[in-house]
């Protein structure tokens, strides 16, 4: 499992039933995003340095080695708005382009621009159909950071033309022609921050997967809900729990052998960003978002004032794992029944991920 957190890359191995620290990586550095390429084993790594701005690493050898890779830039010319140049300001997403394309890679970033490399990051090419869509200059916006962010992009397991991308806050857009071109589906999501009813662009959709077993189901952690769509994201039904717990959060979960299966991790309104009533819950559903259950088991109830970020949320198919805005990581291997807090003392946790490739 690997762990980005502020203070560097942490990796942890399951060892006689429980998870144990085995090293960390970038020591001191402030690990923003980690990501496990499912085609070929890589890791990504993207460092957010104050001083010095964004760096990415990869390595092929499950971190005994690392190259550089140069960030993406943006080109001279793209300007956020008339006399403001464009420029990076934070790695927010990897999704690899499909097994059909092995070497493809796309990273969001912010201010919402997406890029695409072929190379392993030797070069980066600047998607401009989507930063061109007539939504972007005027319905995209800063949410919790400055600027408009692409924070999840993922491709279709079998149609890979078809490309989704989640932008806090823009929504939720695809492309059916490989990013010649790009559409909203954010048909049947709340915005209720905004006025109207009938918002085409504005929407935050905090987090957002697609089943690959059935990949016509996606799942979405809004900032306004949850929302599930059986159409490959064209409309969206509210399966925000009715007890009012899980109307708000960063973390989502999926099942991709069962897709009726996901879990969310609730929060308490985006004018705190704590766990809702200070208790830690993880809710699942085991219908489609019909009913769902609150798991507390083995977790804090009582002044907690974590949150889980939008990346920090992990399955493996046996194991659920996340970790906390305080450094606290826990673990279920019972589809979330009770858990366990993994033993140290970690940094902020910015993402998880597990290595499958490497439990294989």
């Amino acid at each position: 499992m690997l762990i980005a957190t502020q203070k560097g890359l942490i990796i942890l191995a399951k060892k006689n039933g429980n998870w144990q620290f085995e090293r960390d990586e970038f020591l001191g550095m402030p690990a923003s995003l980690v990501y496990v390429d499912p085609r070929n084993g890589a890791w990504w790594v993207s460092l957010a340095h104050k001083h010095w701005g964004h760096k990415m690493h990869i390595s092929f050898d499950k971190g005994k080695s690392w190259k550089s890779v140069a960030p993406p830039t943006y080109p001279r010319g793209i300007e956020m708005k008339a006399g403001v140049q464009a420029k990076l300001r934070y790695v927010w997403a990897f999704g690899h382009g499909g097994y059909g394309s092995p070497d493809k890679m796309f990273v969001g970033t912010e201010p919402g621009g997406l890029f695409v490399t072929t190379n392993y990051g030797k070069d980066f090419e600047f998607i401009q159909s989507l930063w061109n869509h007539p939504s972007r200059e005027n319905d995209w916006f800063g949410g919790g950071r400055d600027y408009a962010g692409i924070h999840t992009v993922f491709t279709h397991p079998v149609n890979e033309q078809q490309i989704y991308i989640g932008v806090s806050c823009g929504g939720v857009f695809r492309s059916d022609d490989n990013a010649i071109s790009w559409y909203a589906t954010n048909s049947g999501l709340r915005a209720d921050y905004l006025p109207g009813i009938d918002i085409v662009a504005g929407h935050d959709p905090h987090m957002m997967k697609i089943c690959r077993s059935n990949p016509d189901i996606i799942w979405q952690q809004n900032h306004c809900g949850v929302y599930r769509s059986a159409n490959s994201g064209l409309d969206w039904k509210e399966i925000t729990p009715q007890n009012g717990v899980g109307d708000y959060g960063f973390a989502l979960a999926i099942d991709h052998e069962h897709p009726d299966r996901a879990w969310i991790i609730p929060a308490q309104g985006d004018n705190m960003r704590i766990a809702h009533d200070k208790a830690l819950v993880v809710c699942r559903t085991d219908d489609g978002g019909k009913t769902w259950t609150e798991l507390r088991n083995g977790l804090p109830q009582e002044n907690f004032y974590d949150i889980v970020l939008r990346h920090s949320f992990a399955f493996d198919g046996k194991e659920l794992v996340f970790g906390t805005s305080m450094g606290r990581i826990f673990a279920s291997d019972d589809q979330g029944s009770s858990w366990k807090s993994v033993e140290g003392y970690f940094p902020k946790v910015n993402a998880v991920v597990f290595d499958l490739l490497t439990n294989k």
